[in-house]
């Protein structure tokens, strides 16, 4: 296909696709998939050649949040069975961690429910990543606390934070249709803070919750431009007890797409494959390592993951290997934070509404894909690891 070779070589040369060509490998057929996932897996060999990058959550305090997103089982007027408890102490989520990272994961991502952390939460989560860091050498931190205040960037950097990730999960248009507590600005705000700190940035997206082709592509130019080291793609787990529970919108072939489209977008990032994988990849999972250089190992916030082990082996199974503690994940050019797509004089859409092949490109639906068969069978509440007595899955 031509929109294919057209898109491998602006992936290896780290230039922007049109929103034309990013819409049509979203509209690609059944029949091309091994196709499309071949393409863009070049260009995630090019960049991460076969090396994944293994990343484990520890819910720091779970439950009770005052904020309405929709997609959330610890959102305000959630009926979800959902584990519910206040913070963690510092040793209590250091021995979470050290499950993870003795299953292989090379970073340890802290998440606490909230709108946002008072200058009293930045310092309890400070002791936190120190205390992980004295007792696991060579740990990446990123903490993950939502809106953040100024000056609170700057002290989780100084604690020792590598990282700080904080999702536009759509697009602006369609924000307020999924929050309305606080707005799209407010997320862009706090990445631009991390930014401005030293903190590598993460952010990403939650595919799956009825948006449309043009809404993926939006948010997905958006993190562009934002600028990220790592992009985290979400497939919305529809959980019992929040107003997306009966949003099943995906299939494993889509979720492949999207994936291939972000990657397409943000050629030499870490995209992430994140929640959802188990539910809506399902048997299709080894494929989405040849678009994603990264994965998370064992279960998320609210909800199981896979065995760790499973992971572990489908990540040996593929020909992939697990990245070492001591390997650097993002190319040389991105050392320090920063995509490098800015040398020609421009931002990073700078390419946007001309480029190559975009005339012979067929046109993506704006409609919602069809609805995938609903597999609550494979959604279930975590039960064990952080803020339980039960050992945690990594």
């Amino acid at each position: 296909m031509d929109l294919l070779n057209t898109l491998v070589d602006k992936g290896l040369r780290r230039e922007l696709p049109t929103r034309e060509e990013a819409l049509a490998v979203l509209a690609t057929s059944d029949d091309d998939l091994l196709d499309v996932v071949a393409a863009a897996g070049r260009v995630r060999r090019h960049w991460f050649g076969r090396r994944v990058k293994l990343n484990y959550l520890v819910n720091l305090k779970s439950g009770l949040c005052p904020e309405d997103c929709s997609y959330c089982s610890q959102r305000l007027g959630s009926t979800a069975g959902i584990l519910k408890y206040t913070w963690l102490k510092p040793d209590e989520a250091s021995r979470a961690a050290a499950a993870g990272l003795a299953g292989g994961a090379k970073r340890v991502c802290l998440v606490a429910s909230g709108r946002g952390p008072t200058d009293r939460d930045v310092d309890r989560v400070s002791e936190t990543i120190r205390t992980i860091k004295d007792q696991n050498e060579g740990v990446e931190v990123c903490a993950c606390l939502g809106l953040l205040s100024d000056g609170q960037a700057e002290r989780l950097r100084e604690a020792g934070a590598d990282a700080y990730n904080h999702n536009l999960n759509t697009s602006e248009e369609t924000y307020a249709d999924i929050t309305t507590t606080h707005t799209y600005a407010d997320r862009v705000d706090t990445v631009h803070k991390a930014h401005a700190a030293g903190l590598s940035a993460c952010s990403g997206l939650i595919a799956g919750m009825g948006e449309s082709d043009e809404d993926l592509v939006d948010v997905v130019y958006s993190l562009r431009e934002l600028d990220p080291d790592s992009v985290p793609v979400n497939f919305l787990i529809p959980v019992e007890g929040t107003p997306l529970a009966k949003e099943w919108n995906l299939t494993p072939q889509r979720c492949l797409r999207i994936l291939a489209m972000v990657r397409f977008v943000c050629p030499d990032v870490e995209v992430r494959i994140a929640g959802g994988r188990e539910v809506h990849l399902r048997t299709m999972q080894p494929l989405a390592l040849h678009l994603a250089n990264s994965i998370f190992l064992g279960d998320y916030l609210t909800t199981e993951g896979q065995a760790g082990k499973a992971d572990l082996d489908m990540i040996a199974d593929a020909g992939f290997e697990v990245e070492g503690a001591g390997e650097v994940t993002l190319p040389e050019h991105r050392a320090g934070g920063g995509c490098g797509s800015h040398e020609q004089g421009g931002v990073c859409g700078a390419h946007e509404g001309g480029g190559c092949g975009a005339a012979s490109v067929p046109q993506a639906s704006a409609s919602v894909p069809q609805a995938n068969e609903a597999r609550t069978d494979l959604v279930a509440v975590r039960r064990r690891g952080a803020g339980t007595d039960l050992a945690p899955n990594a």
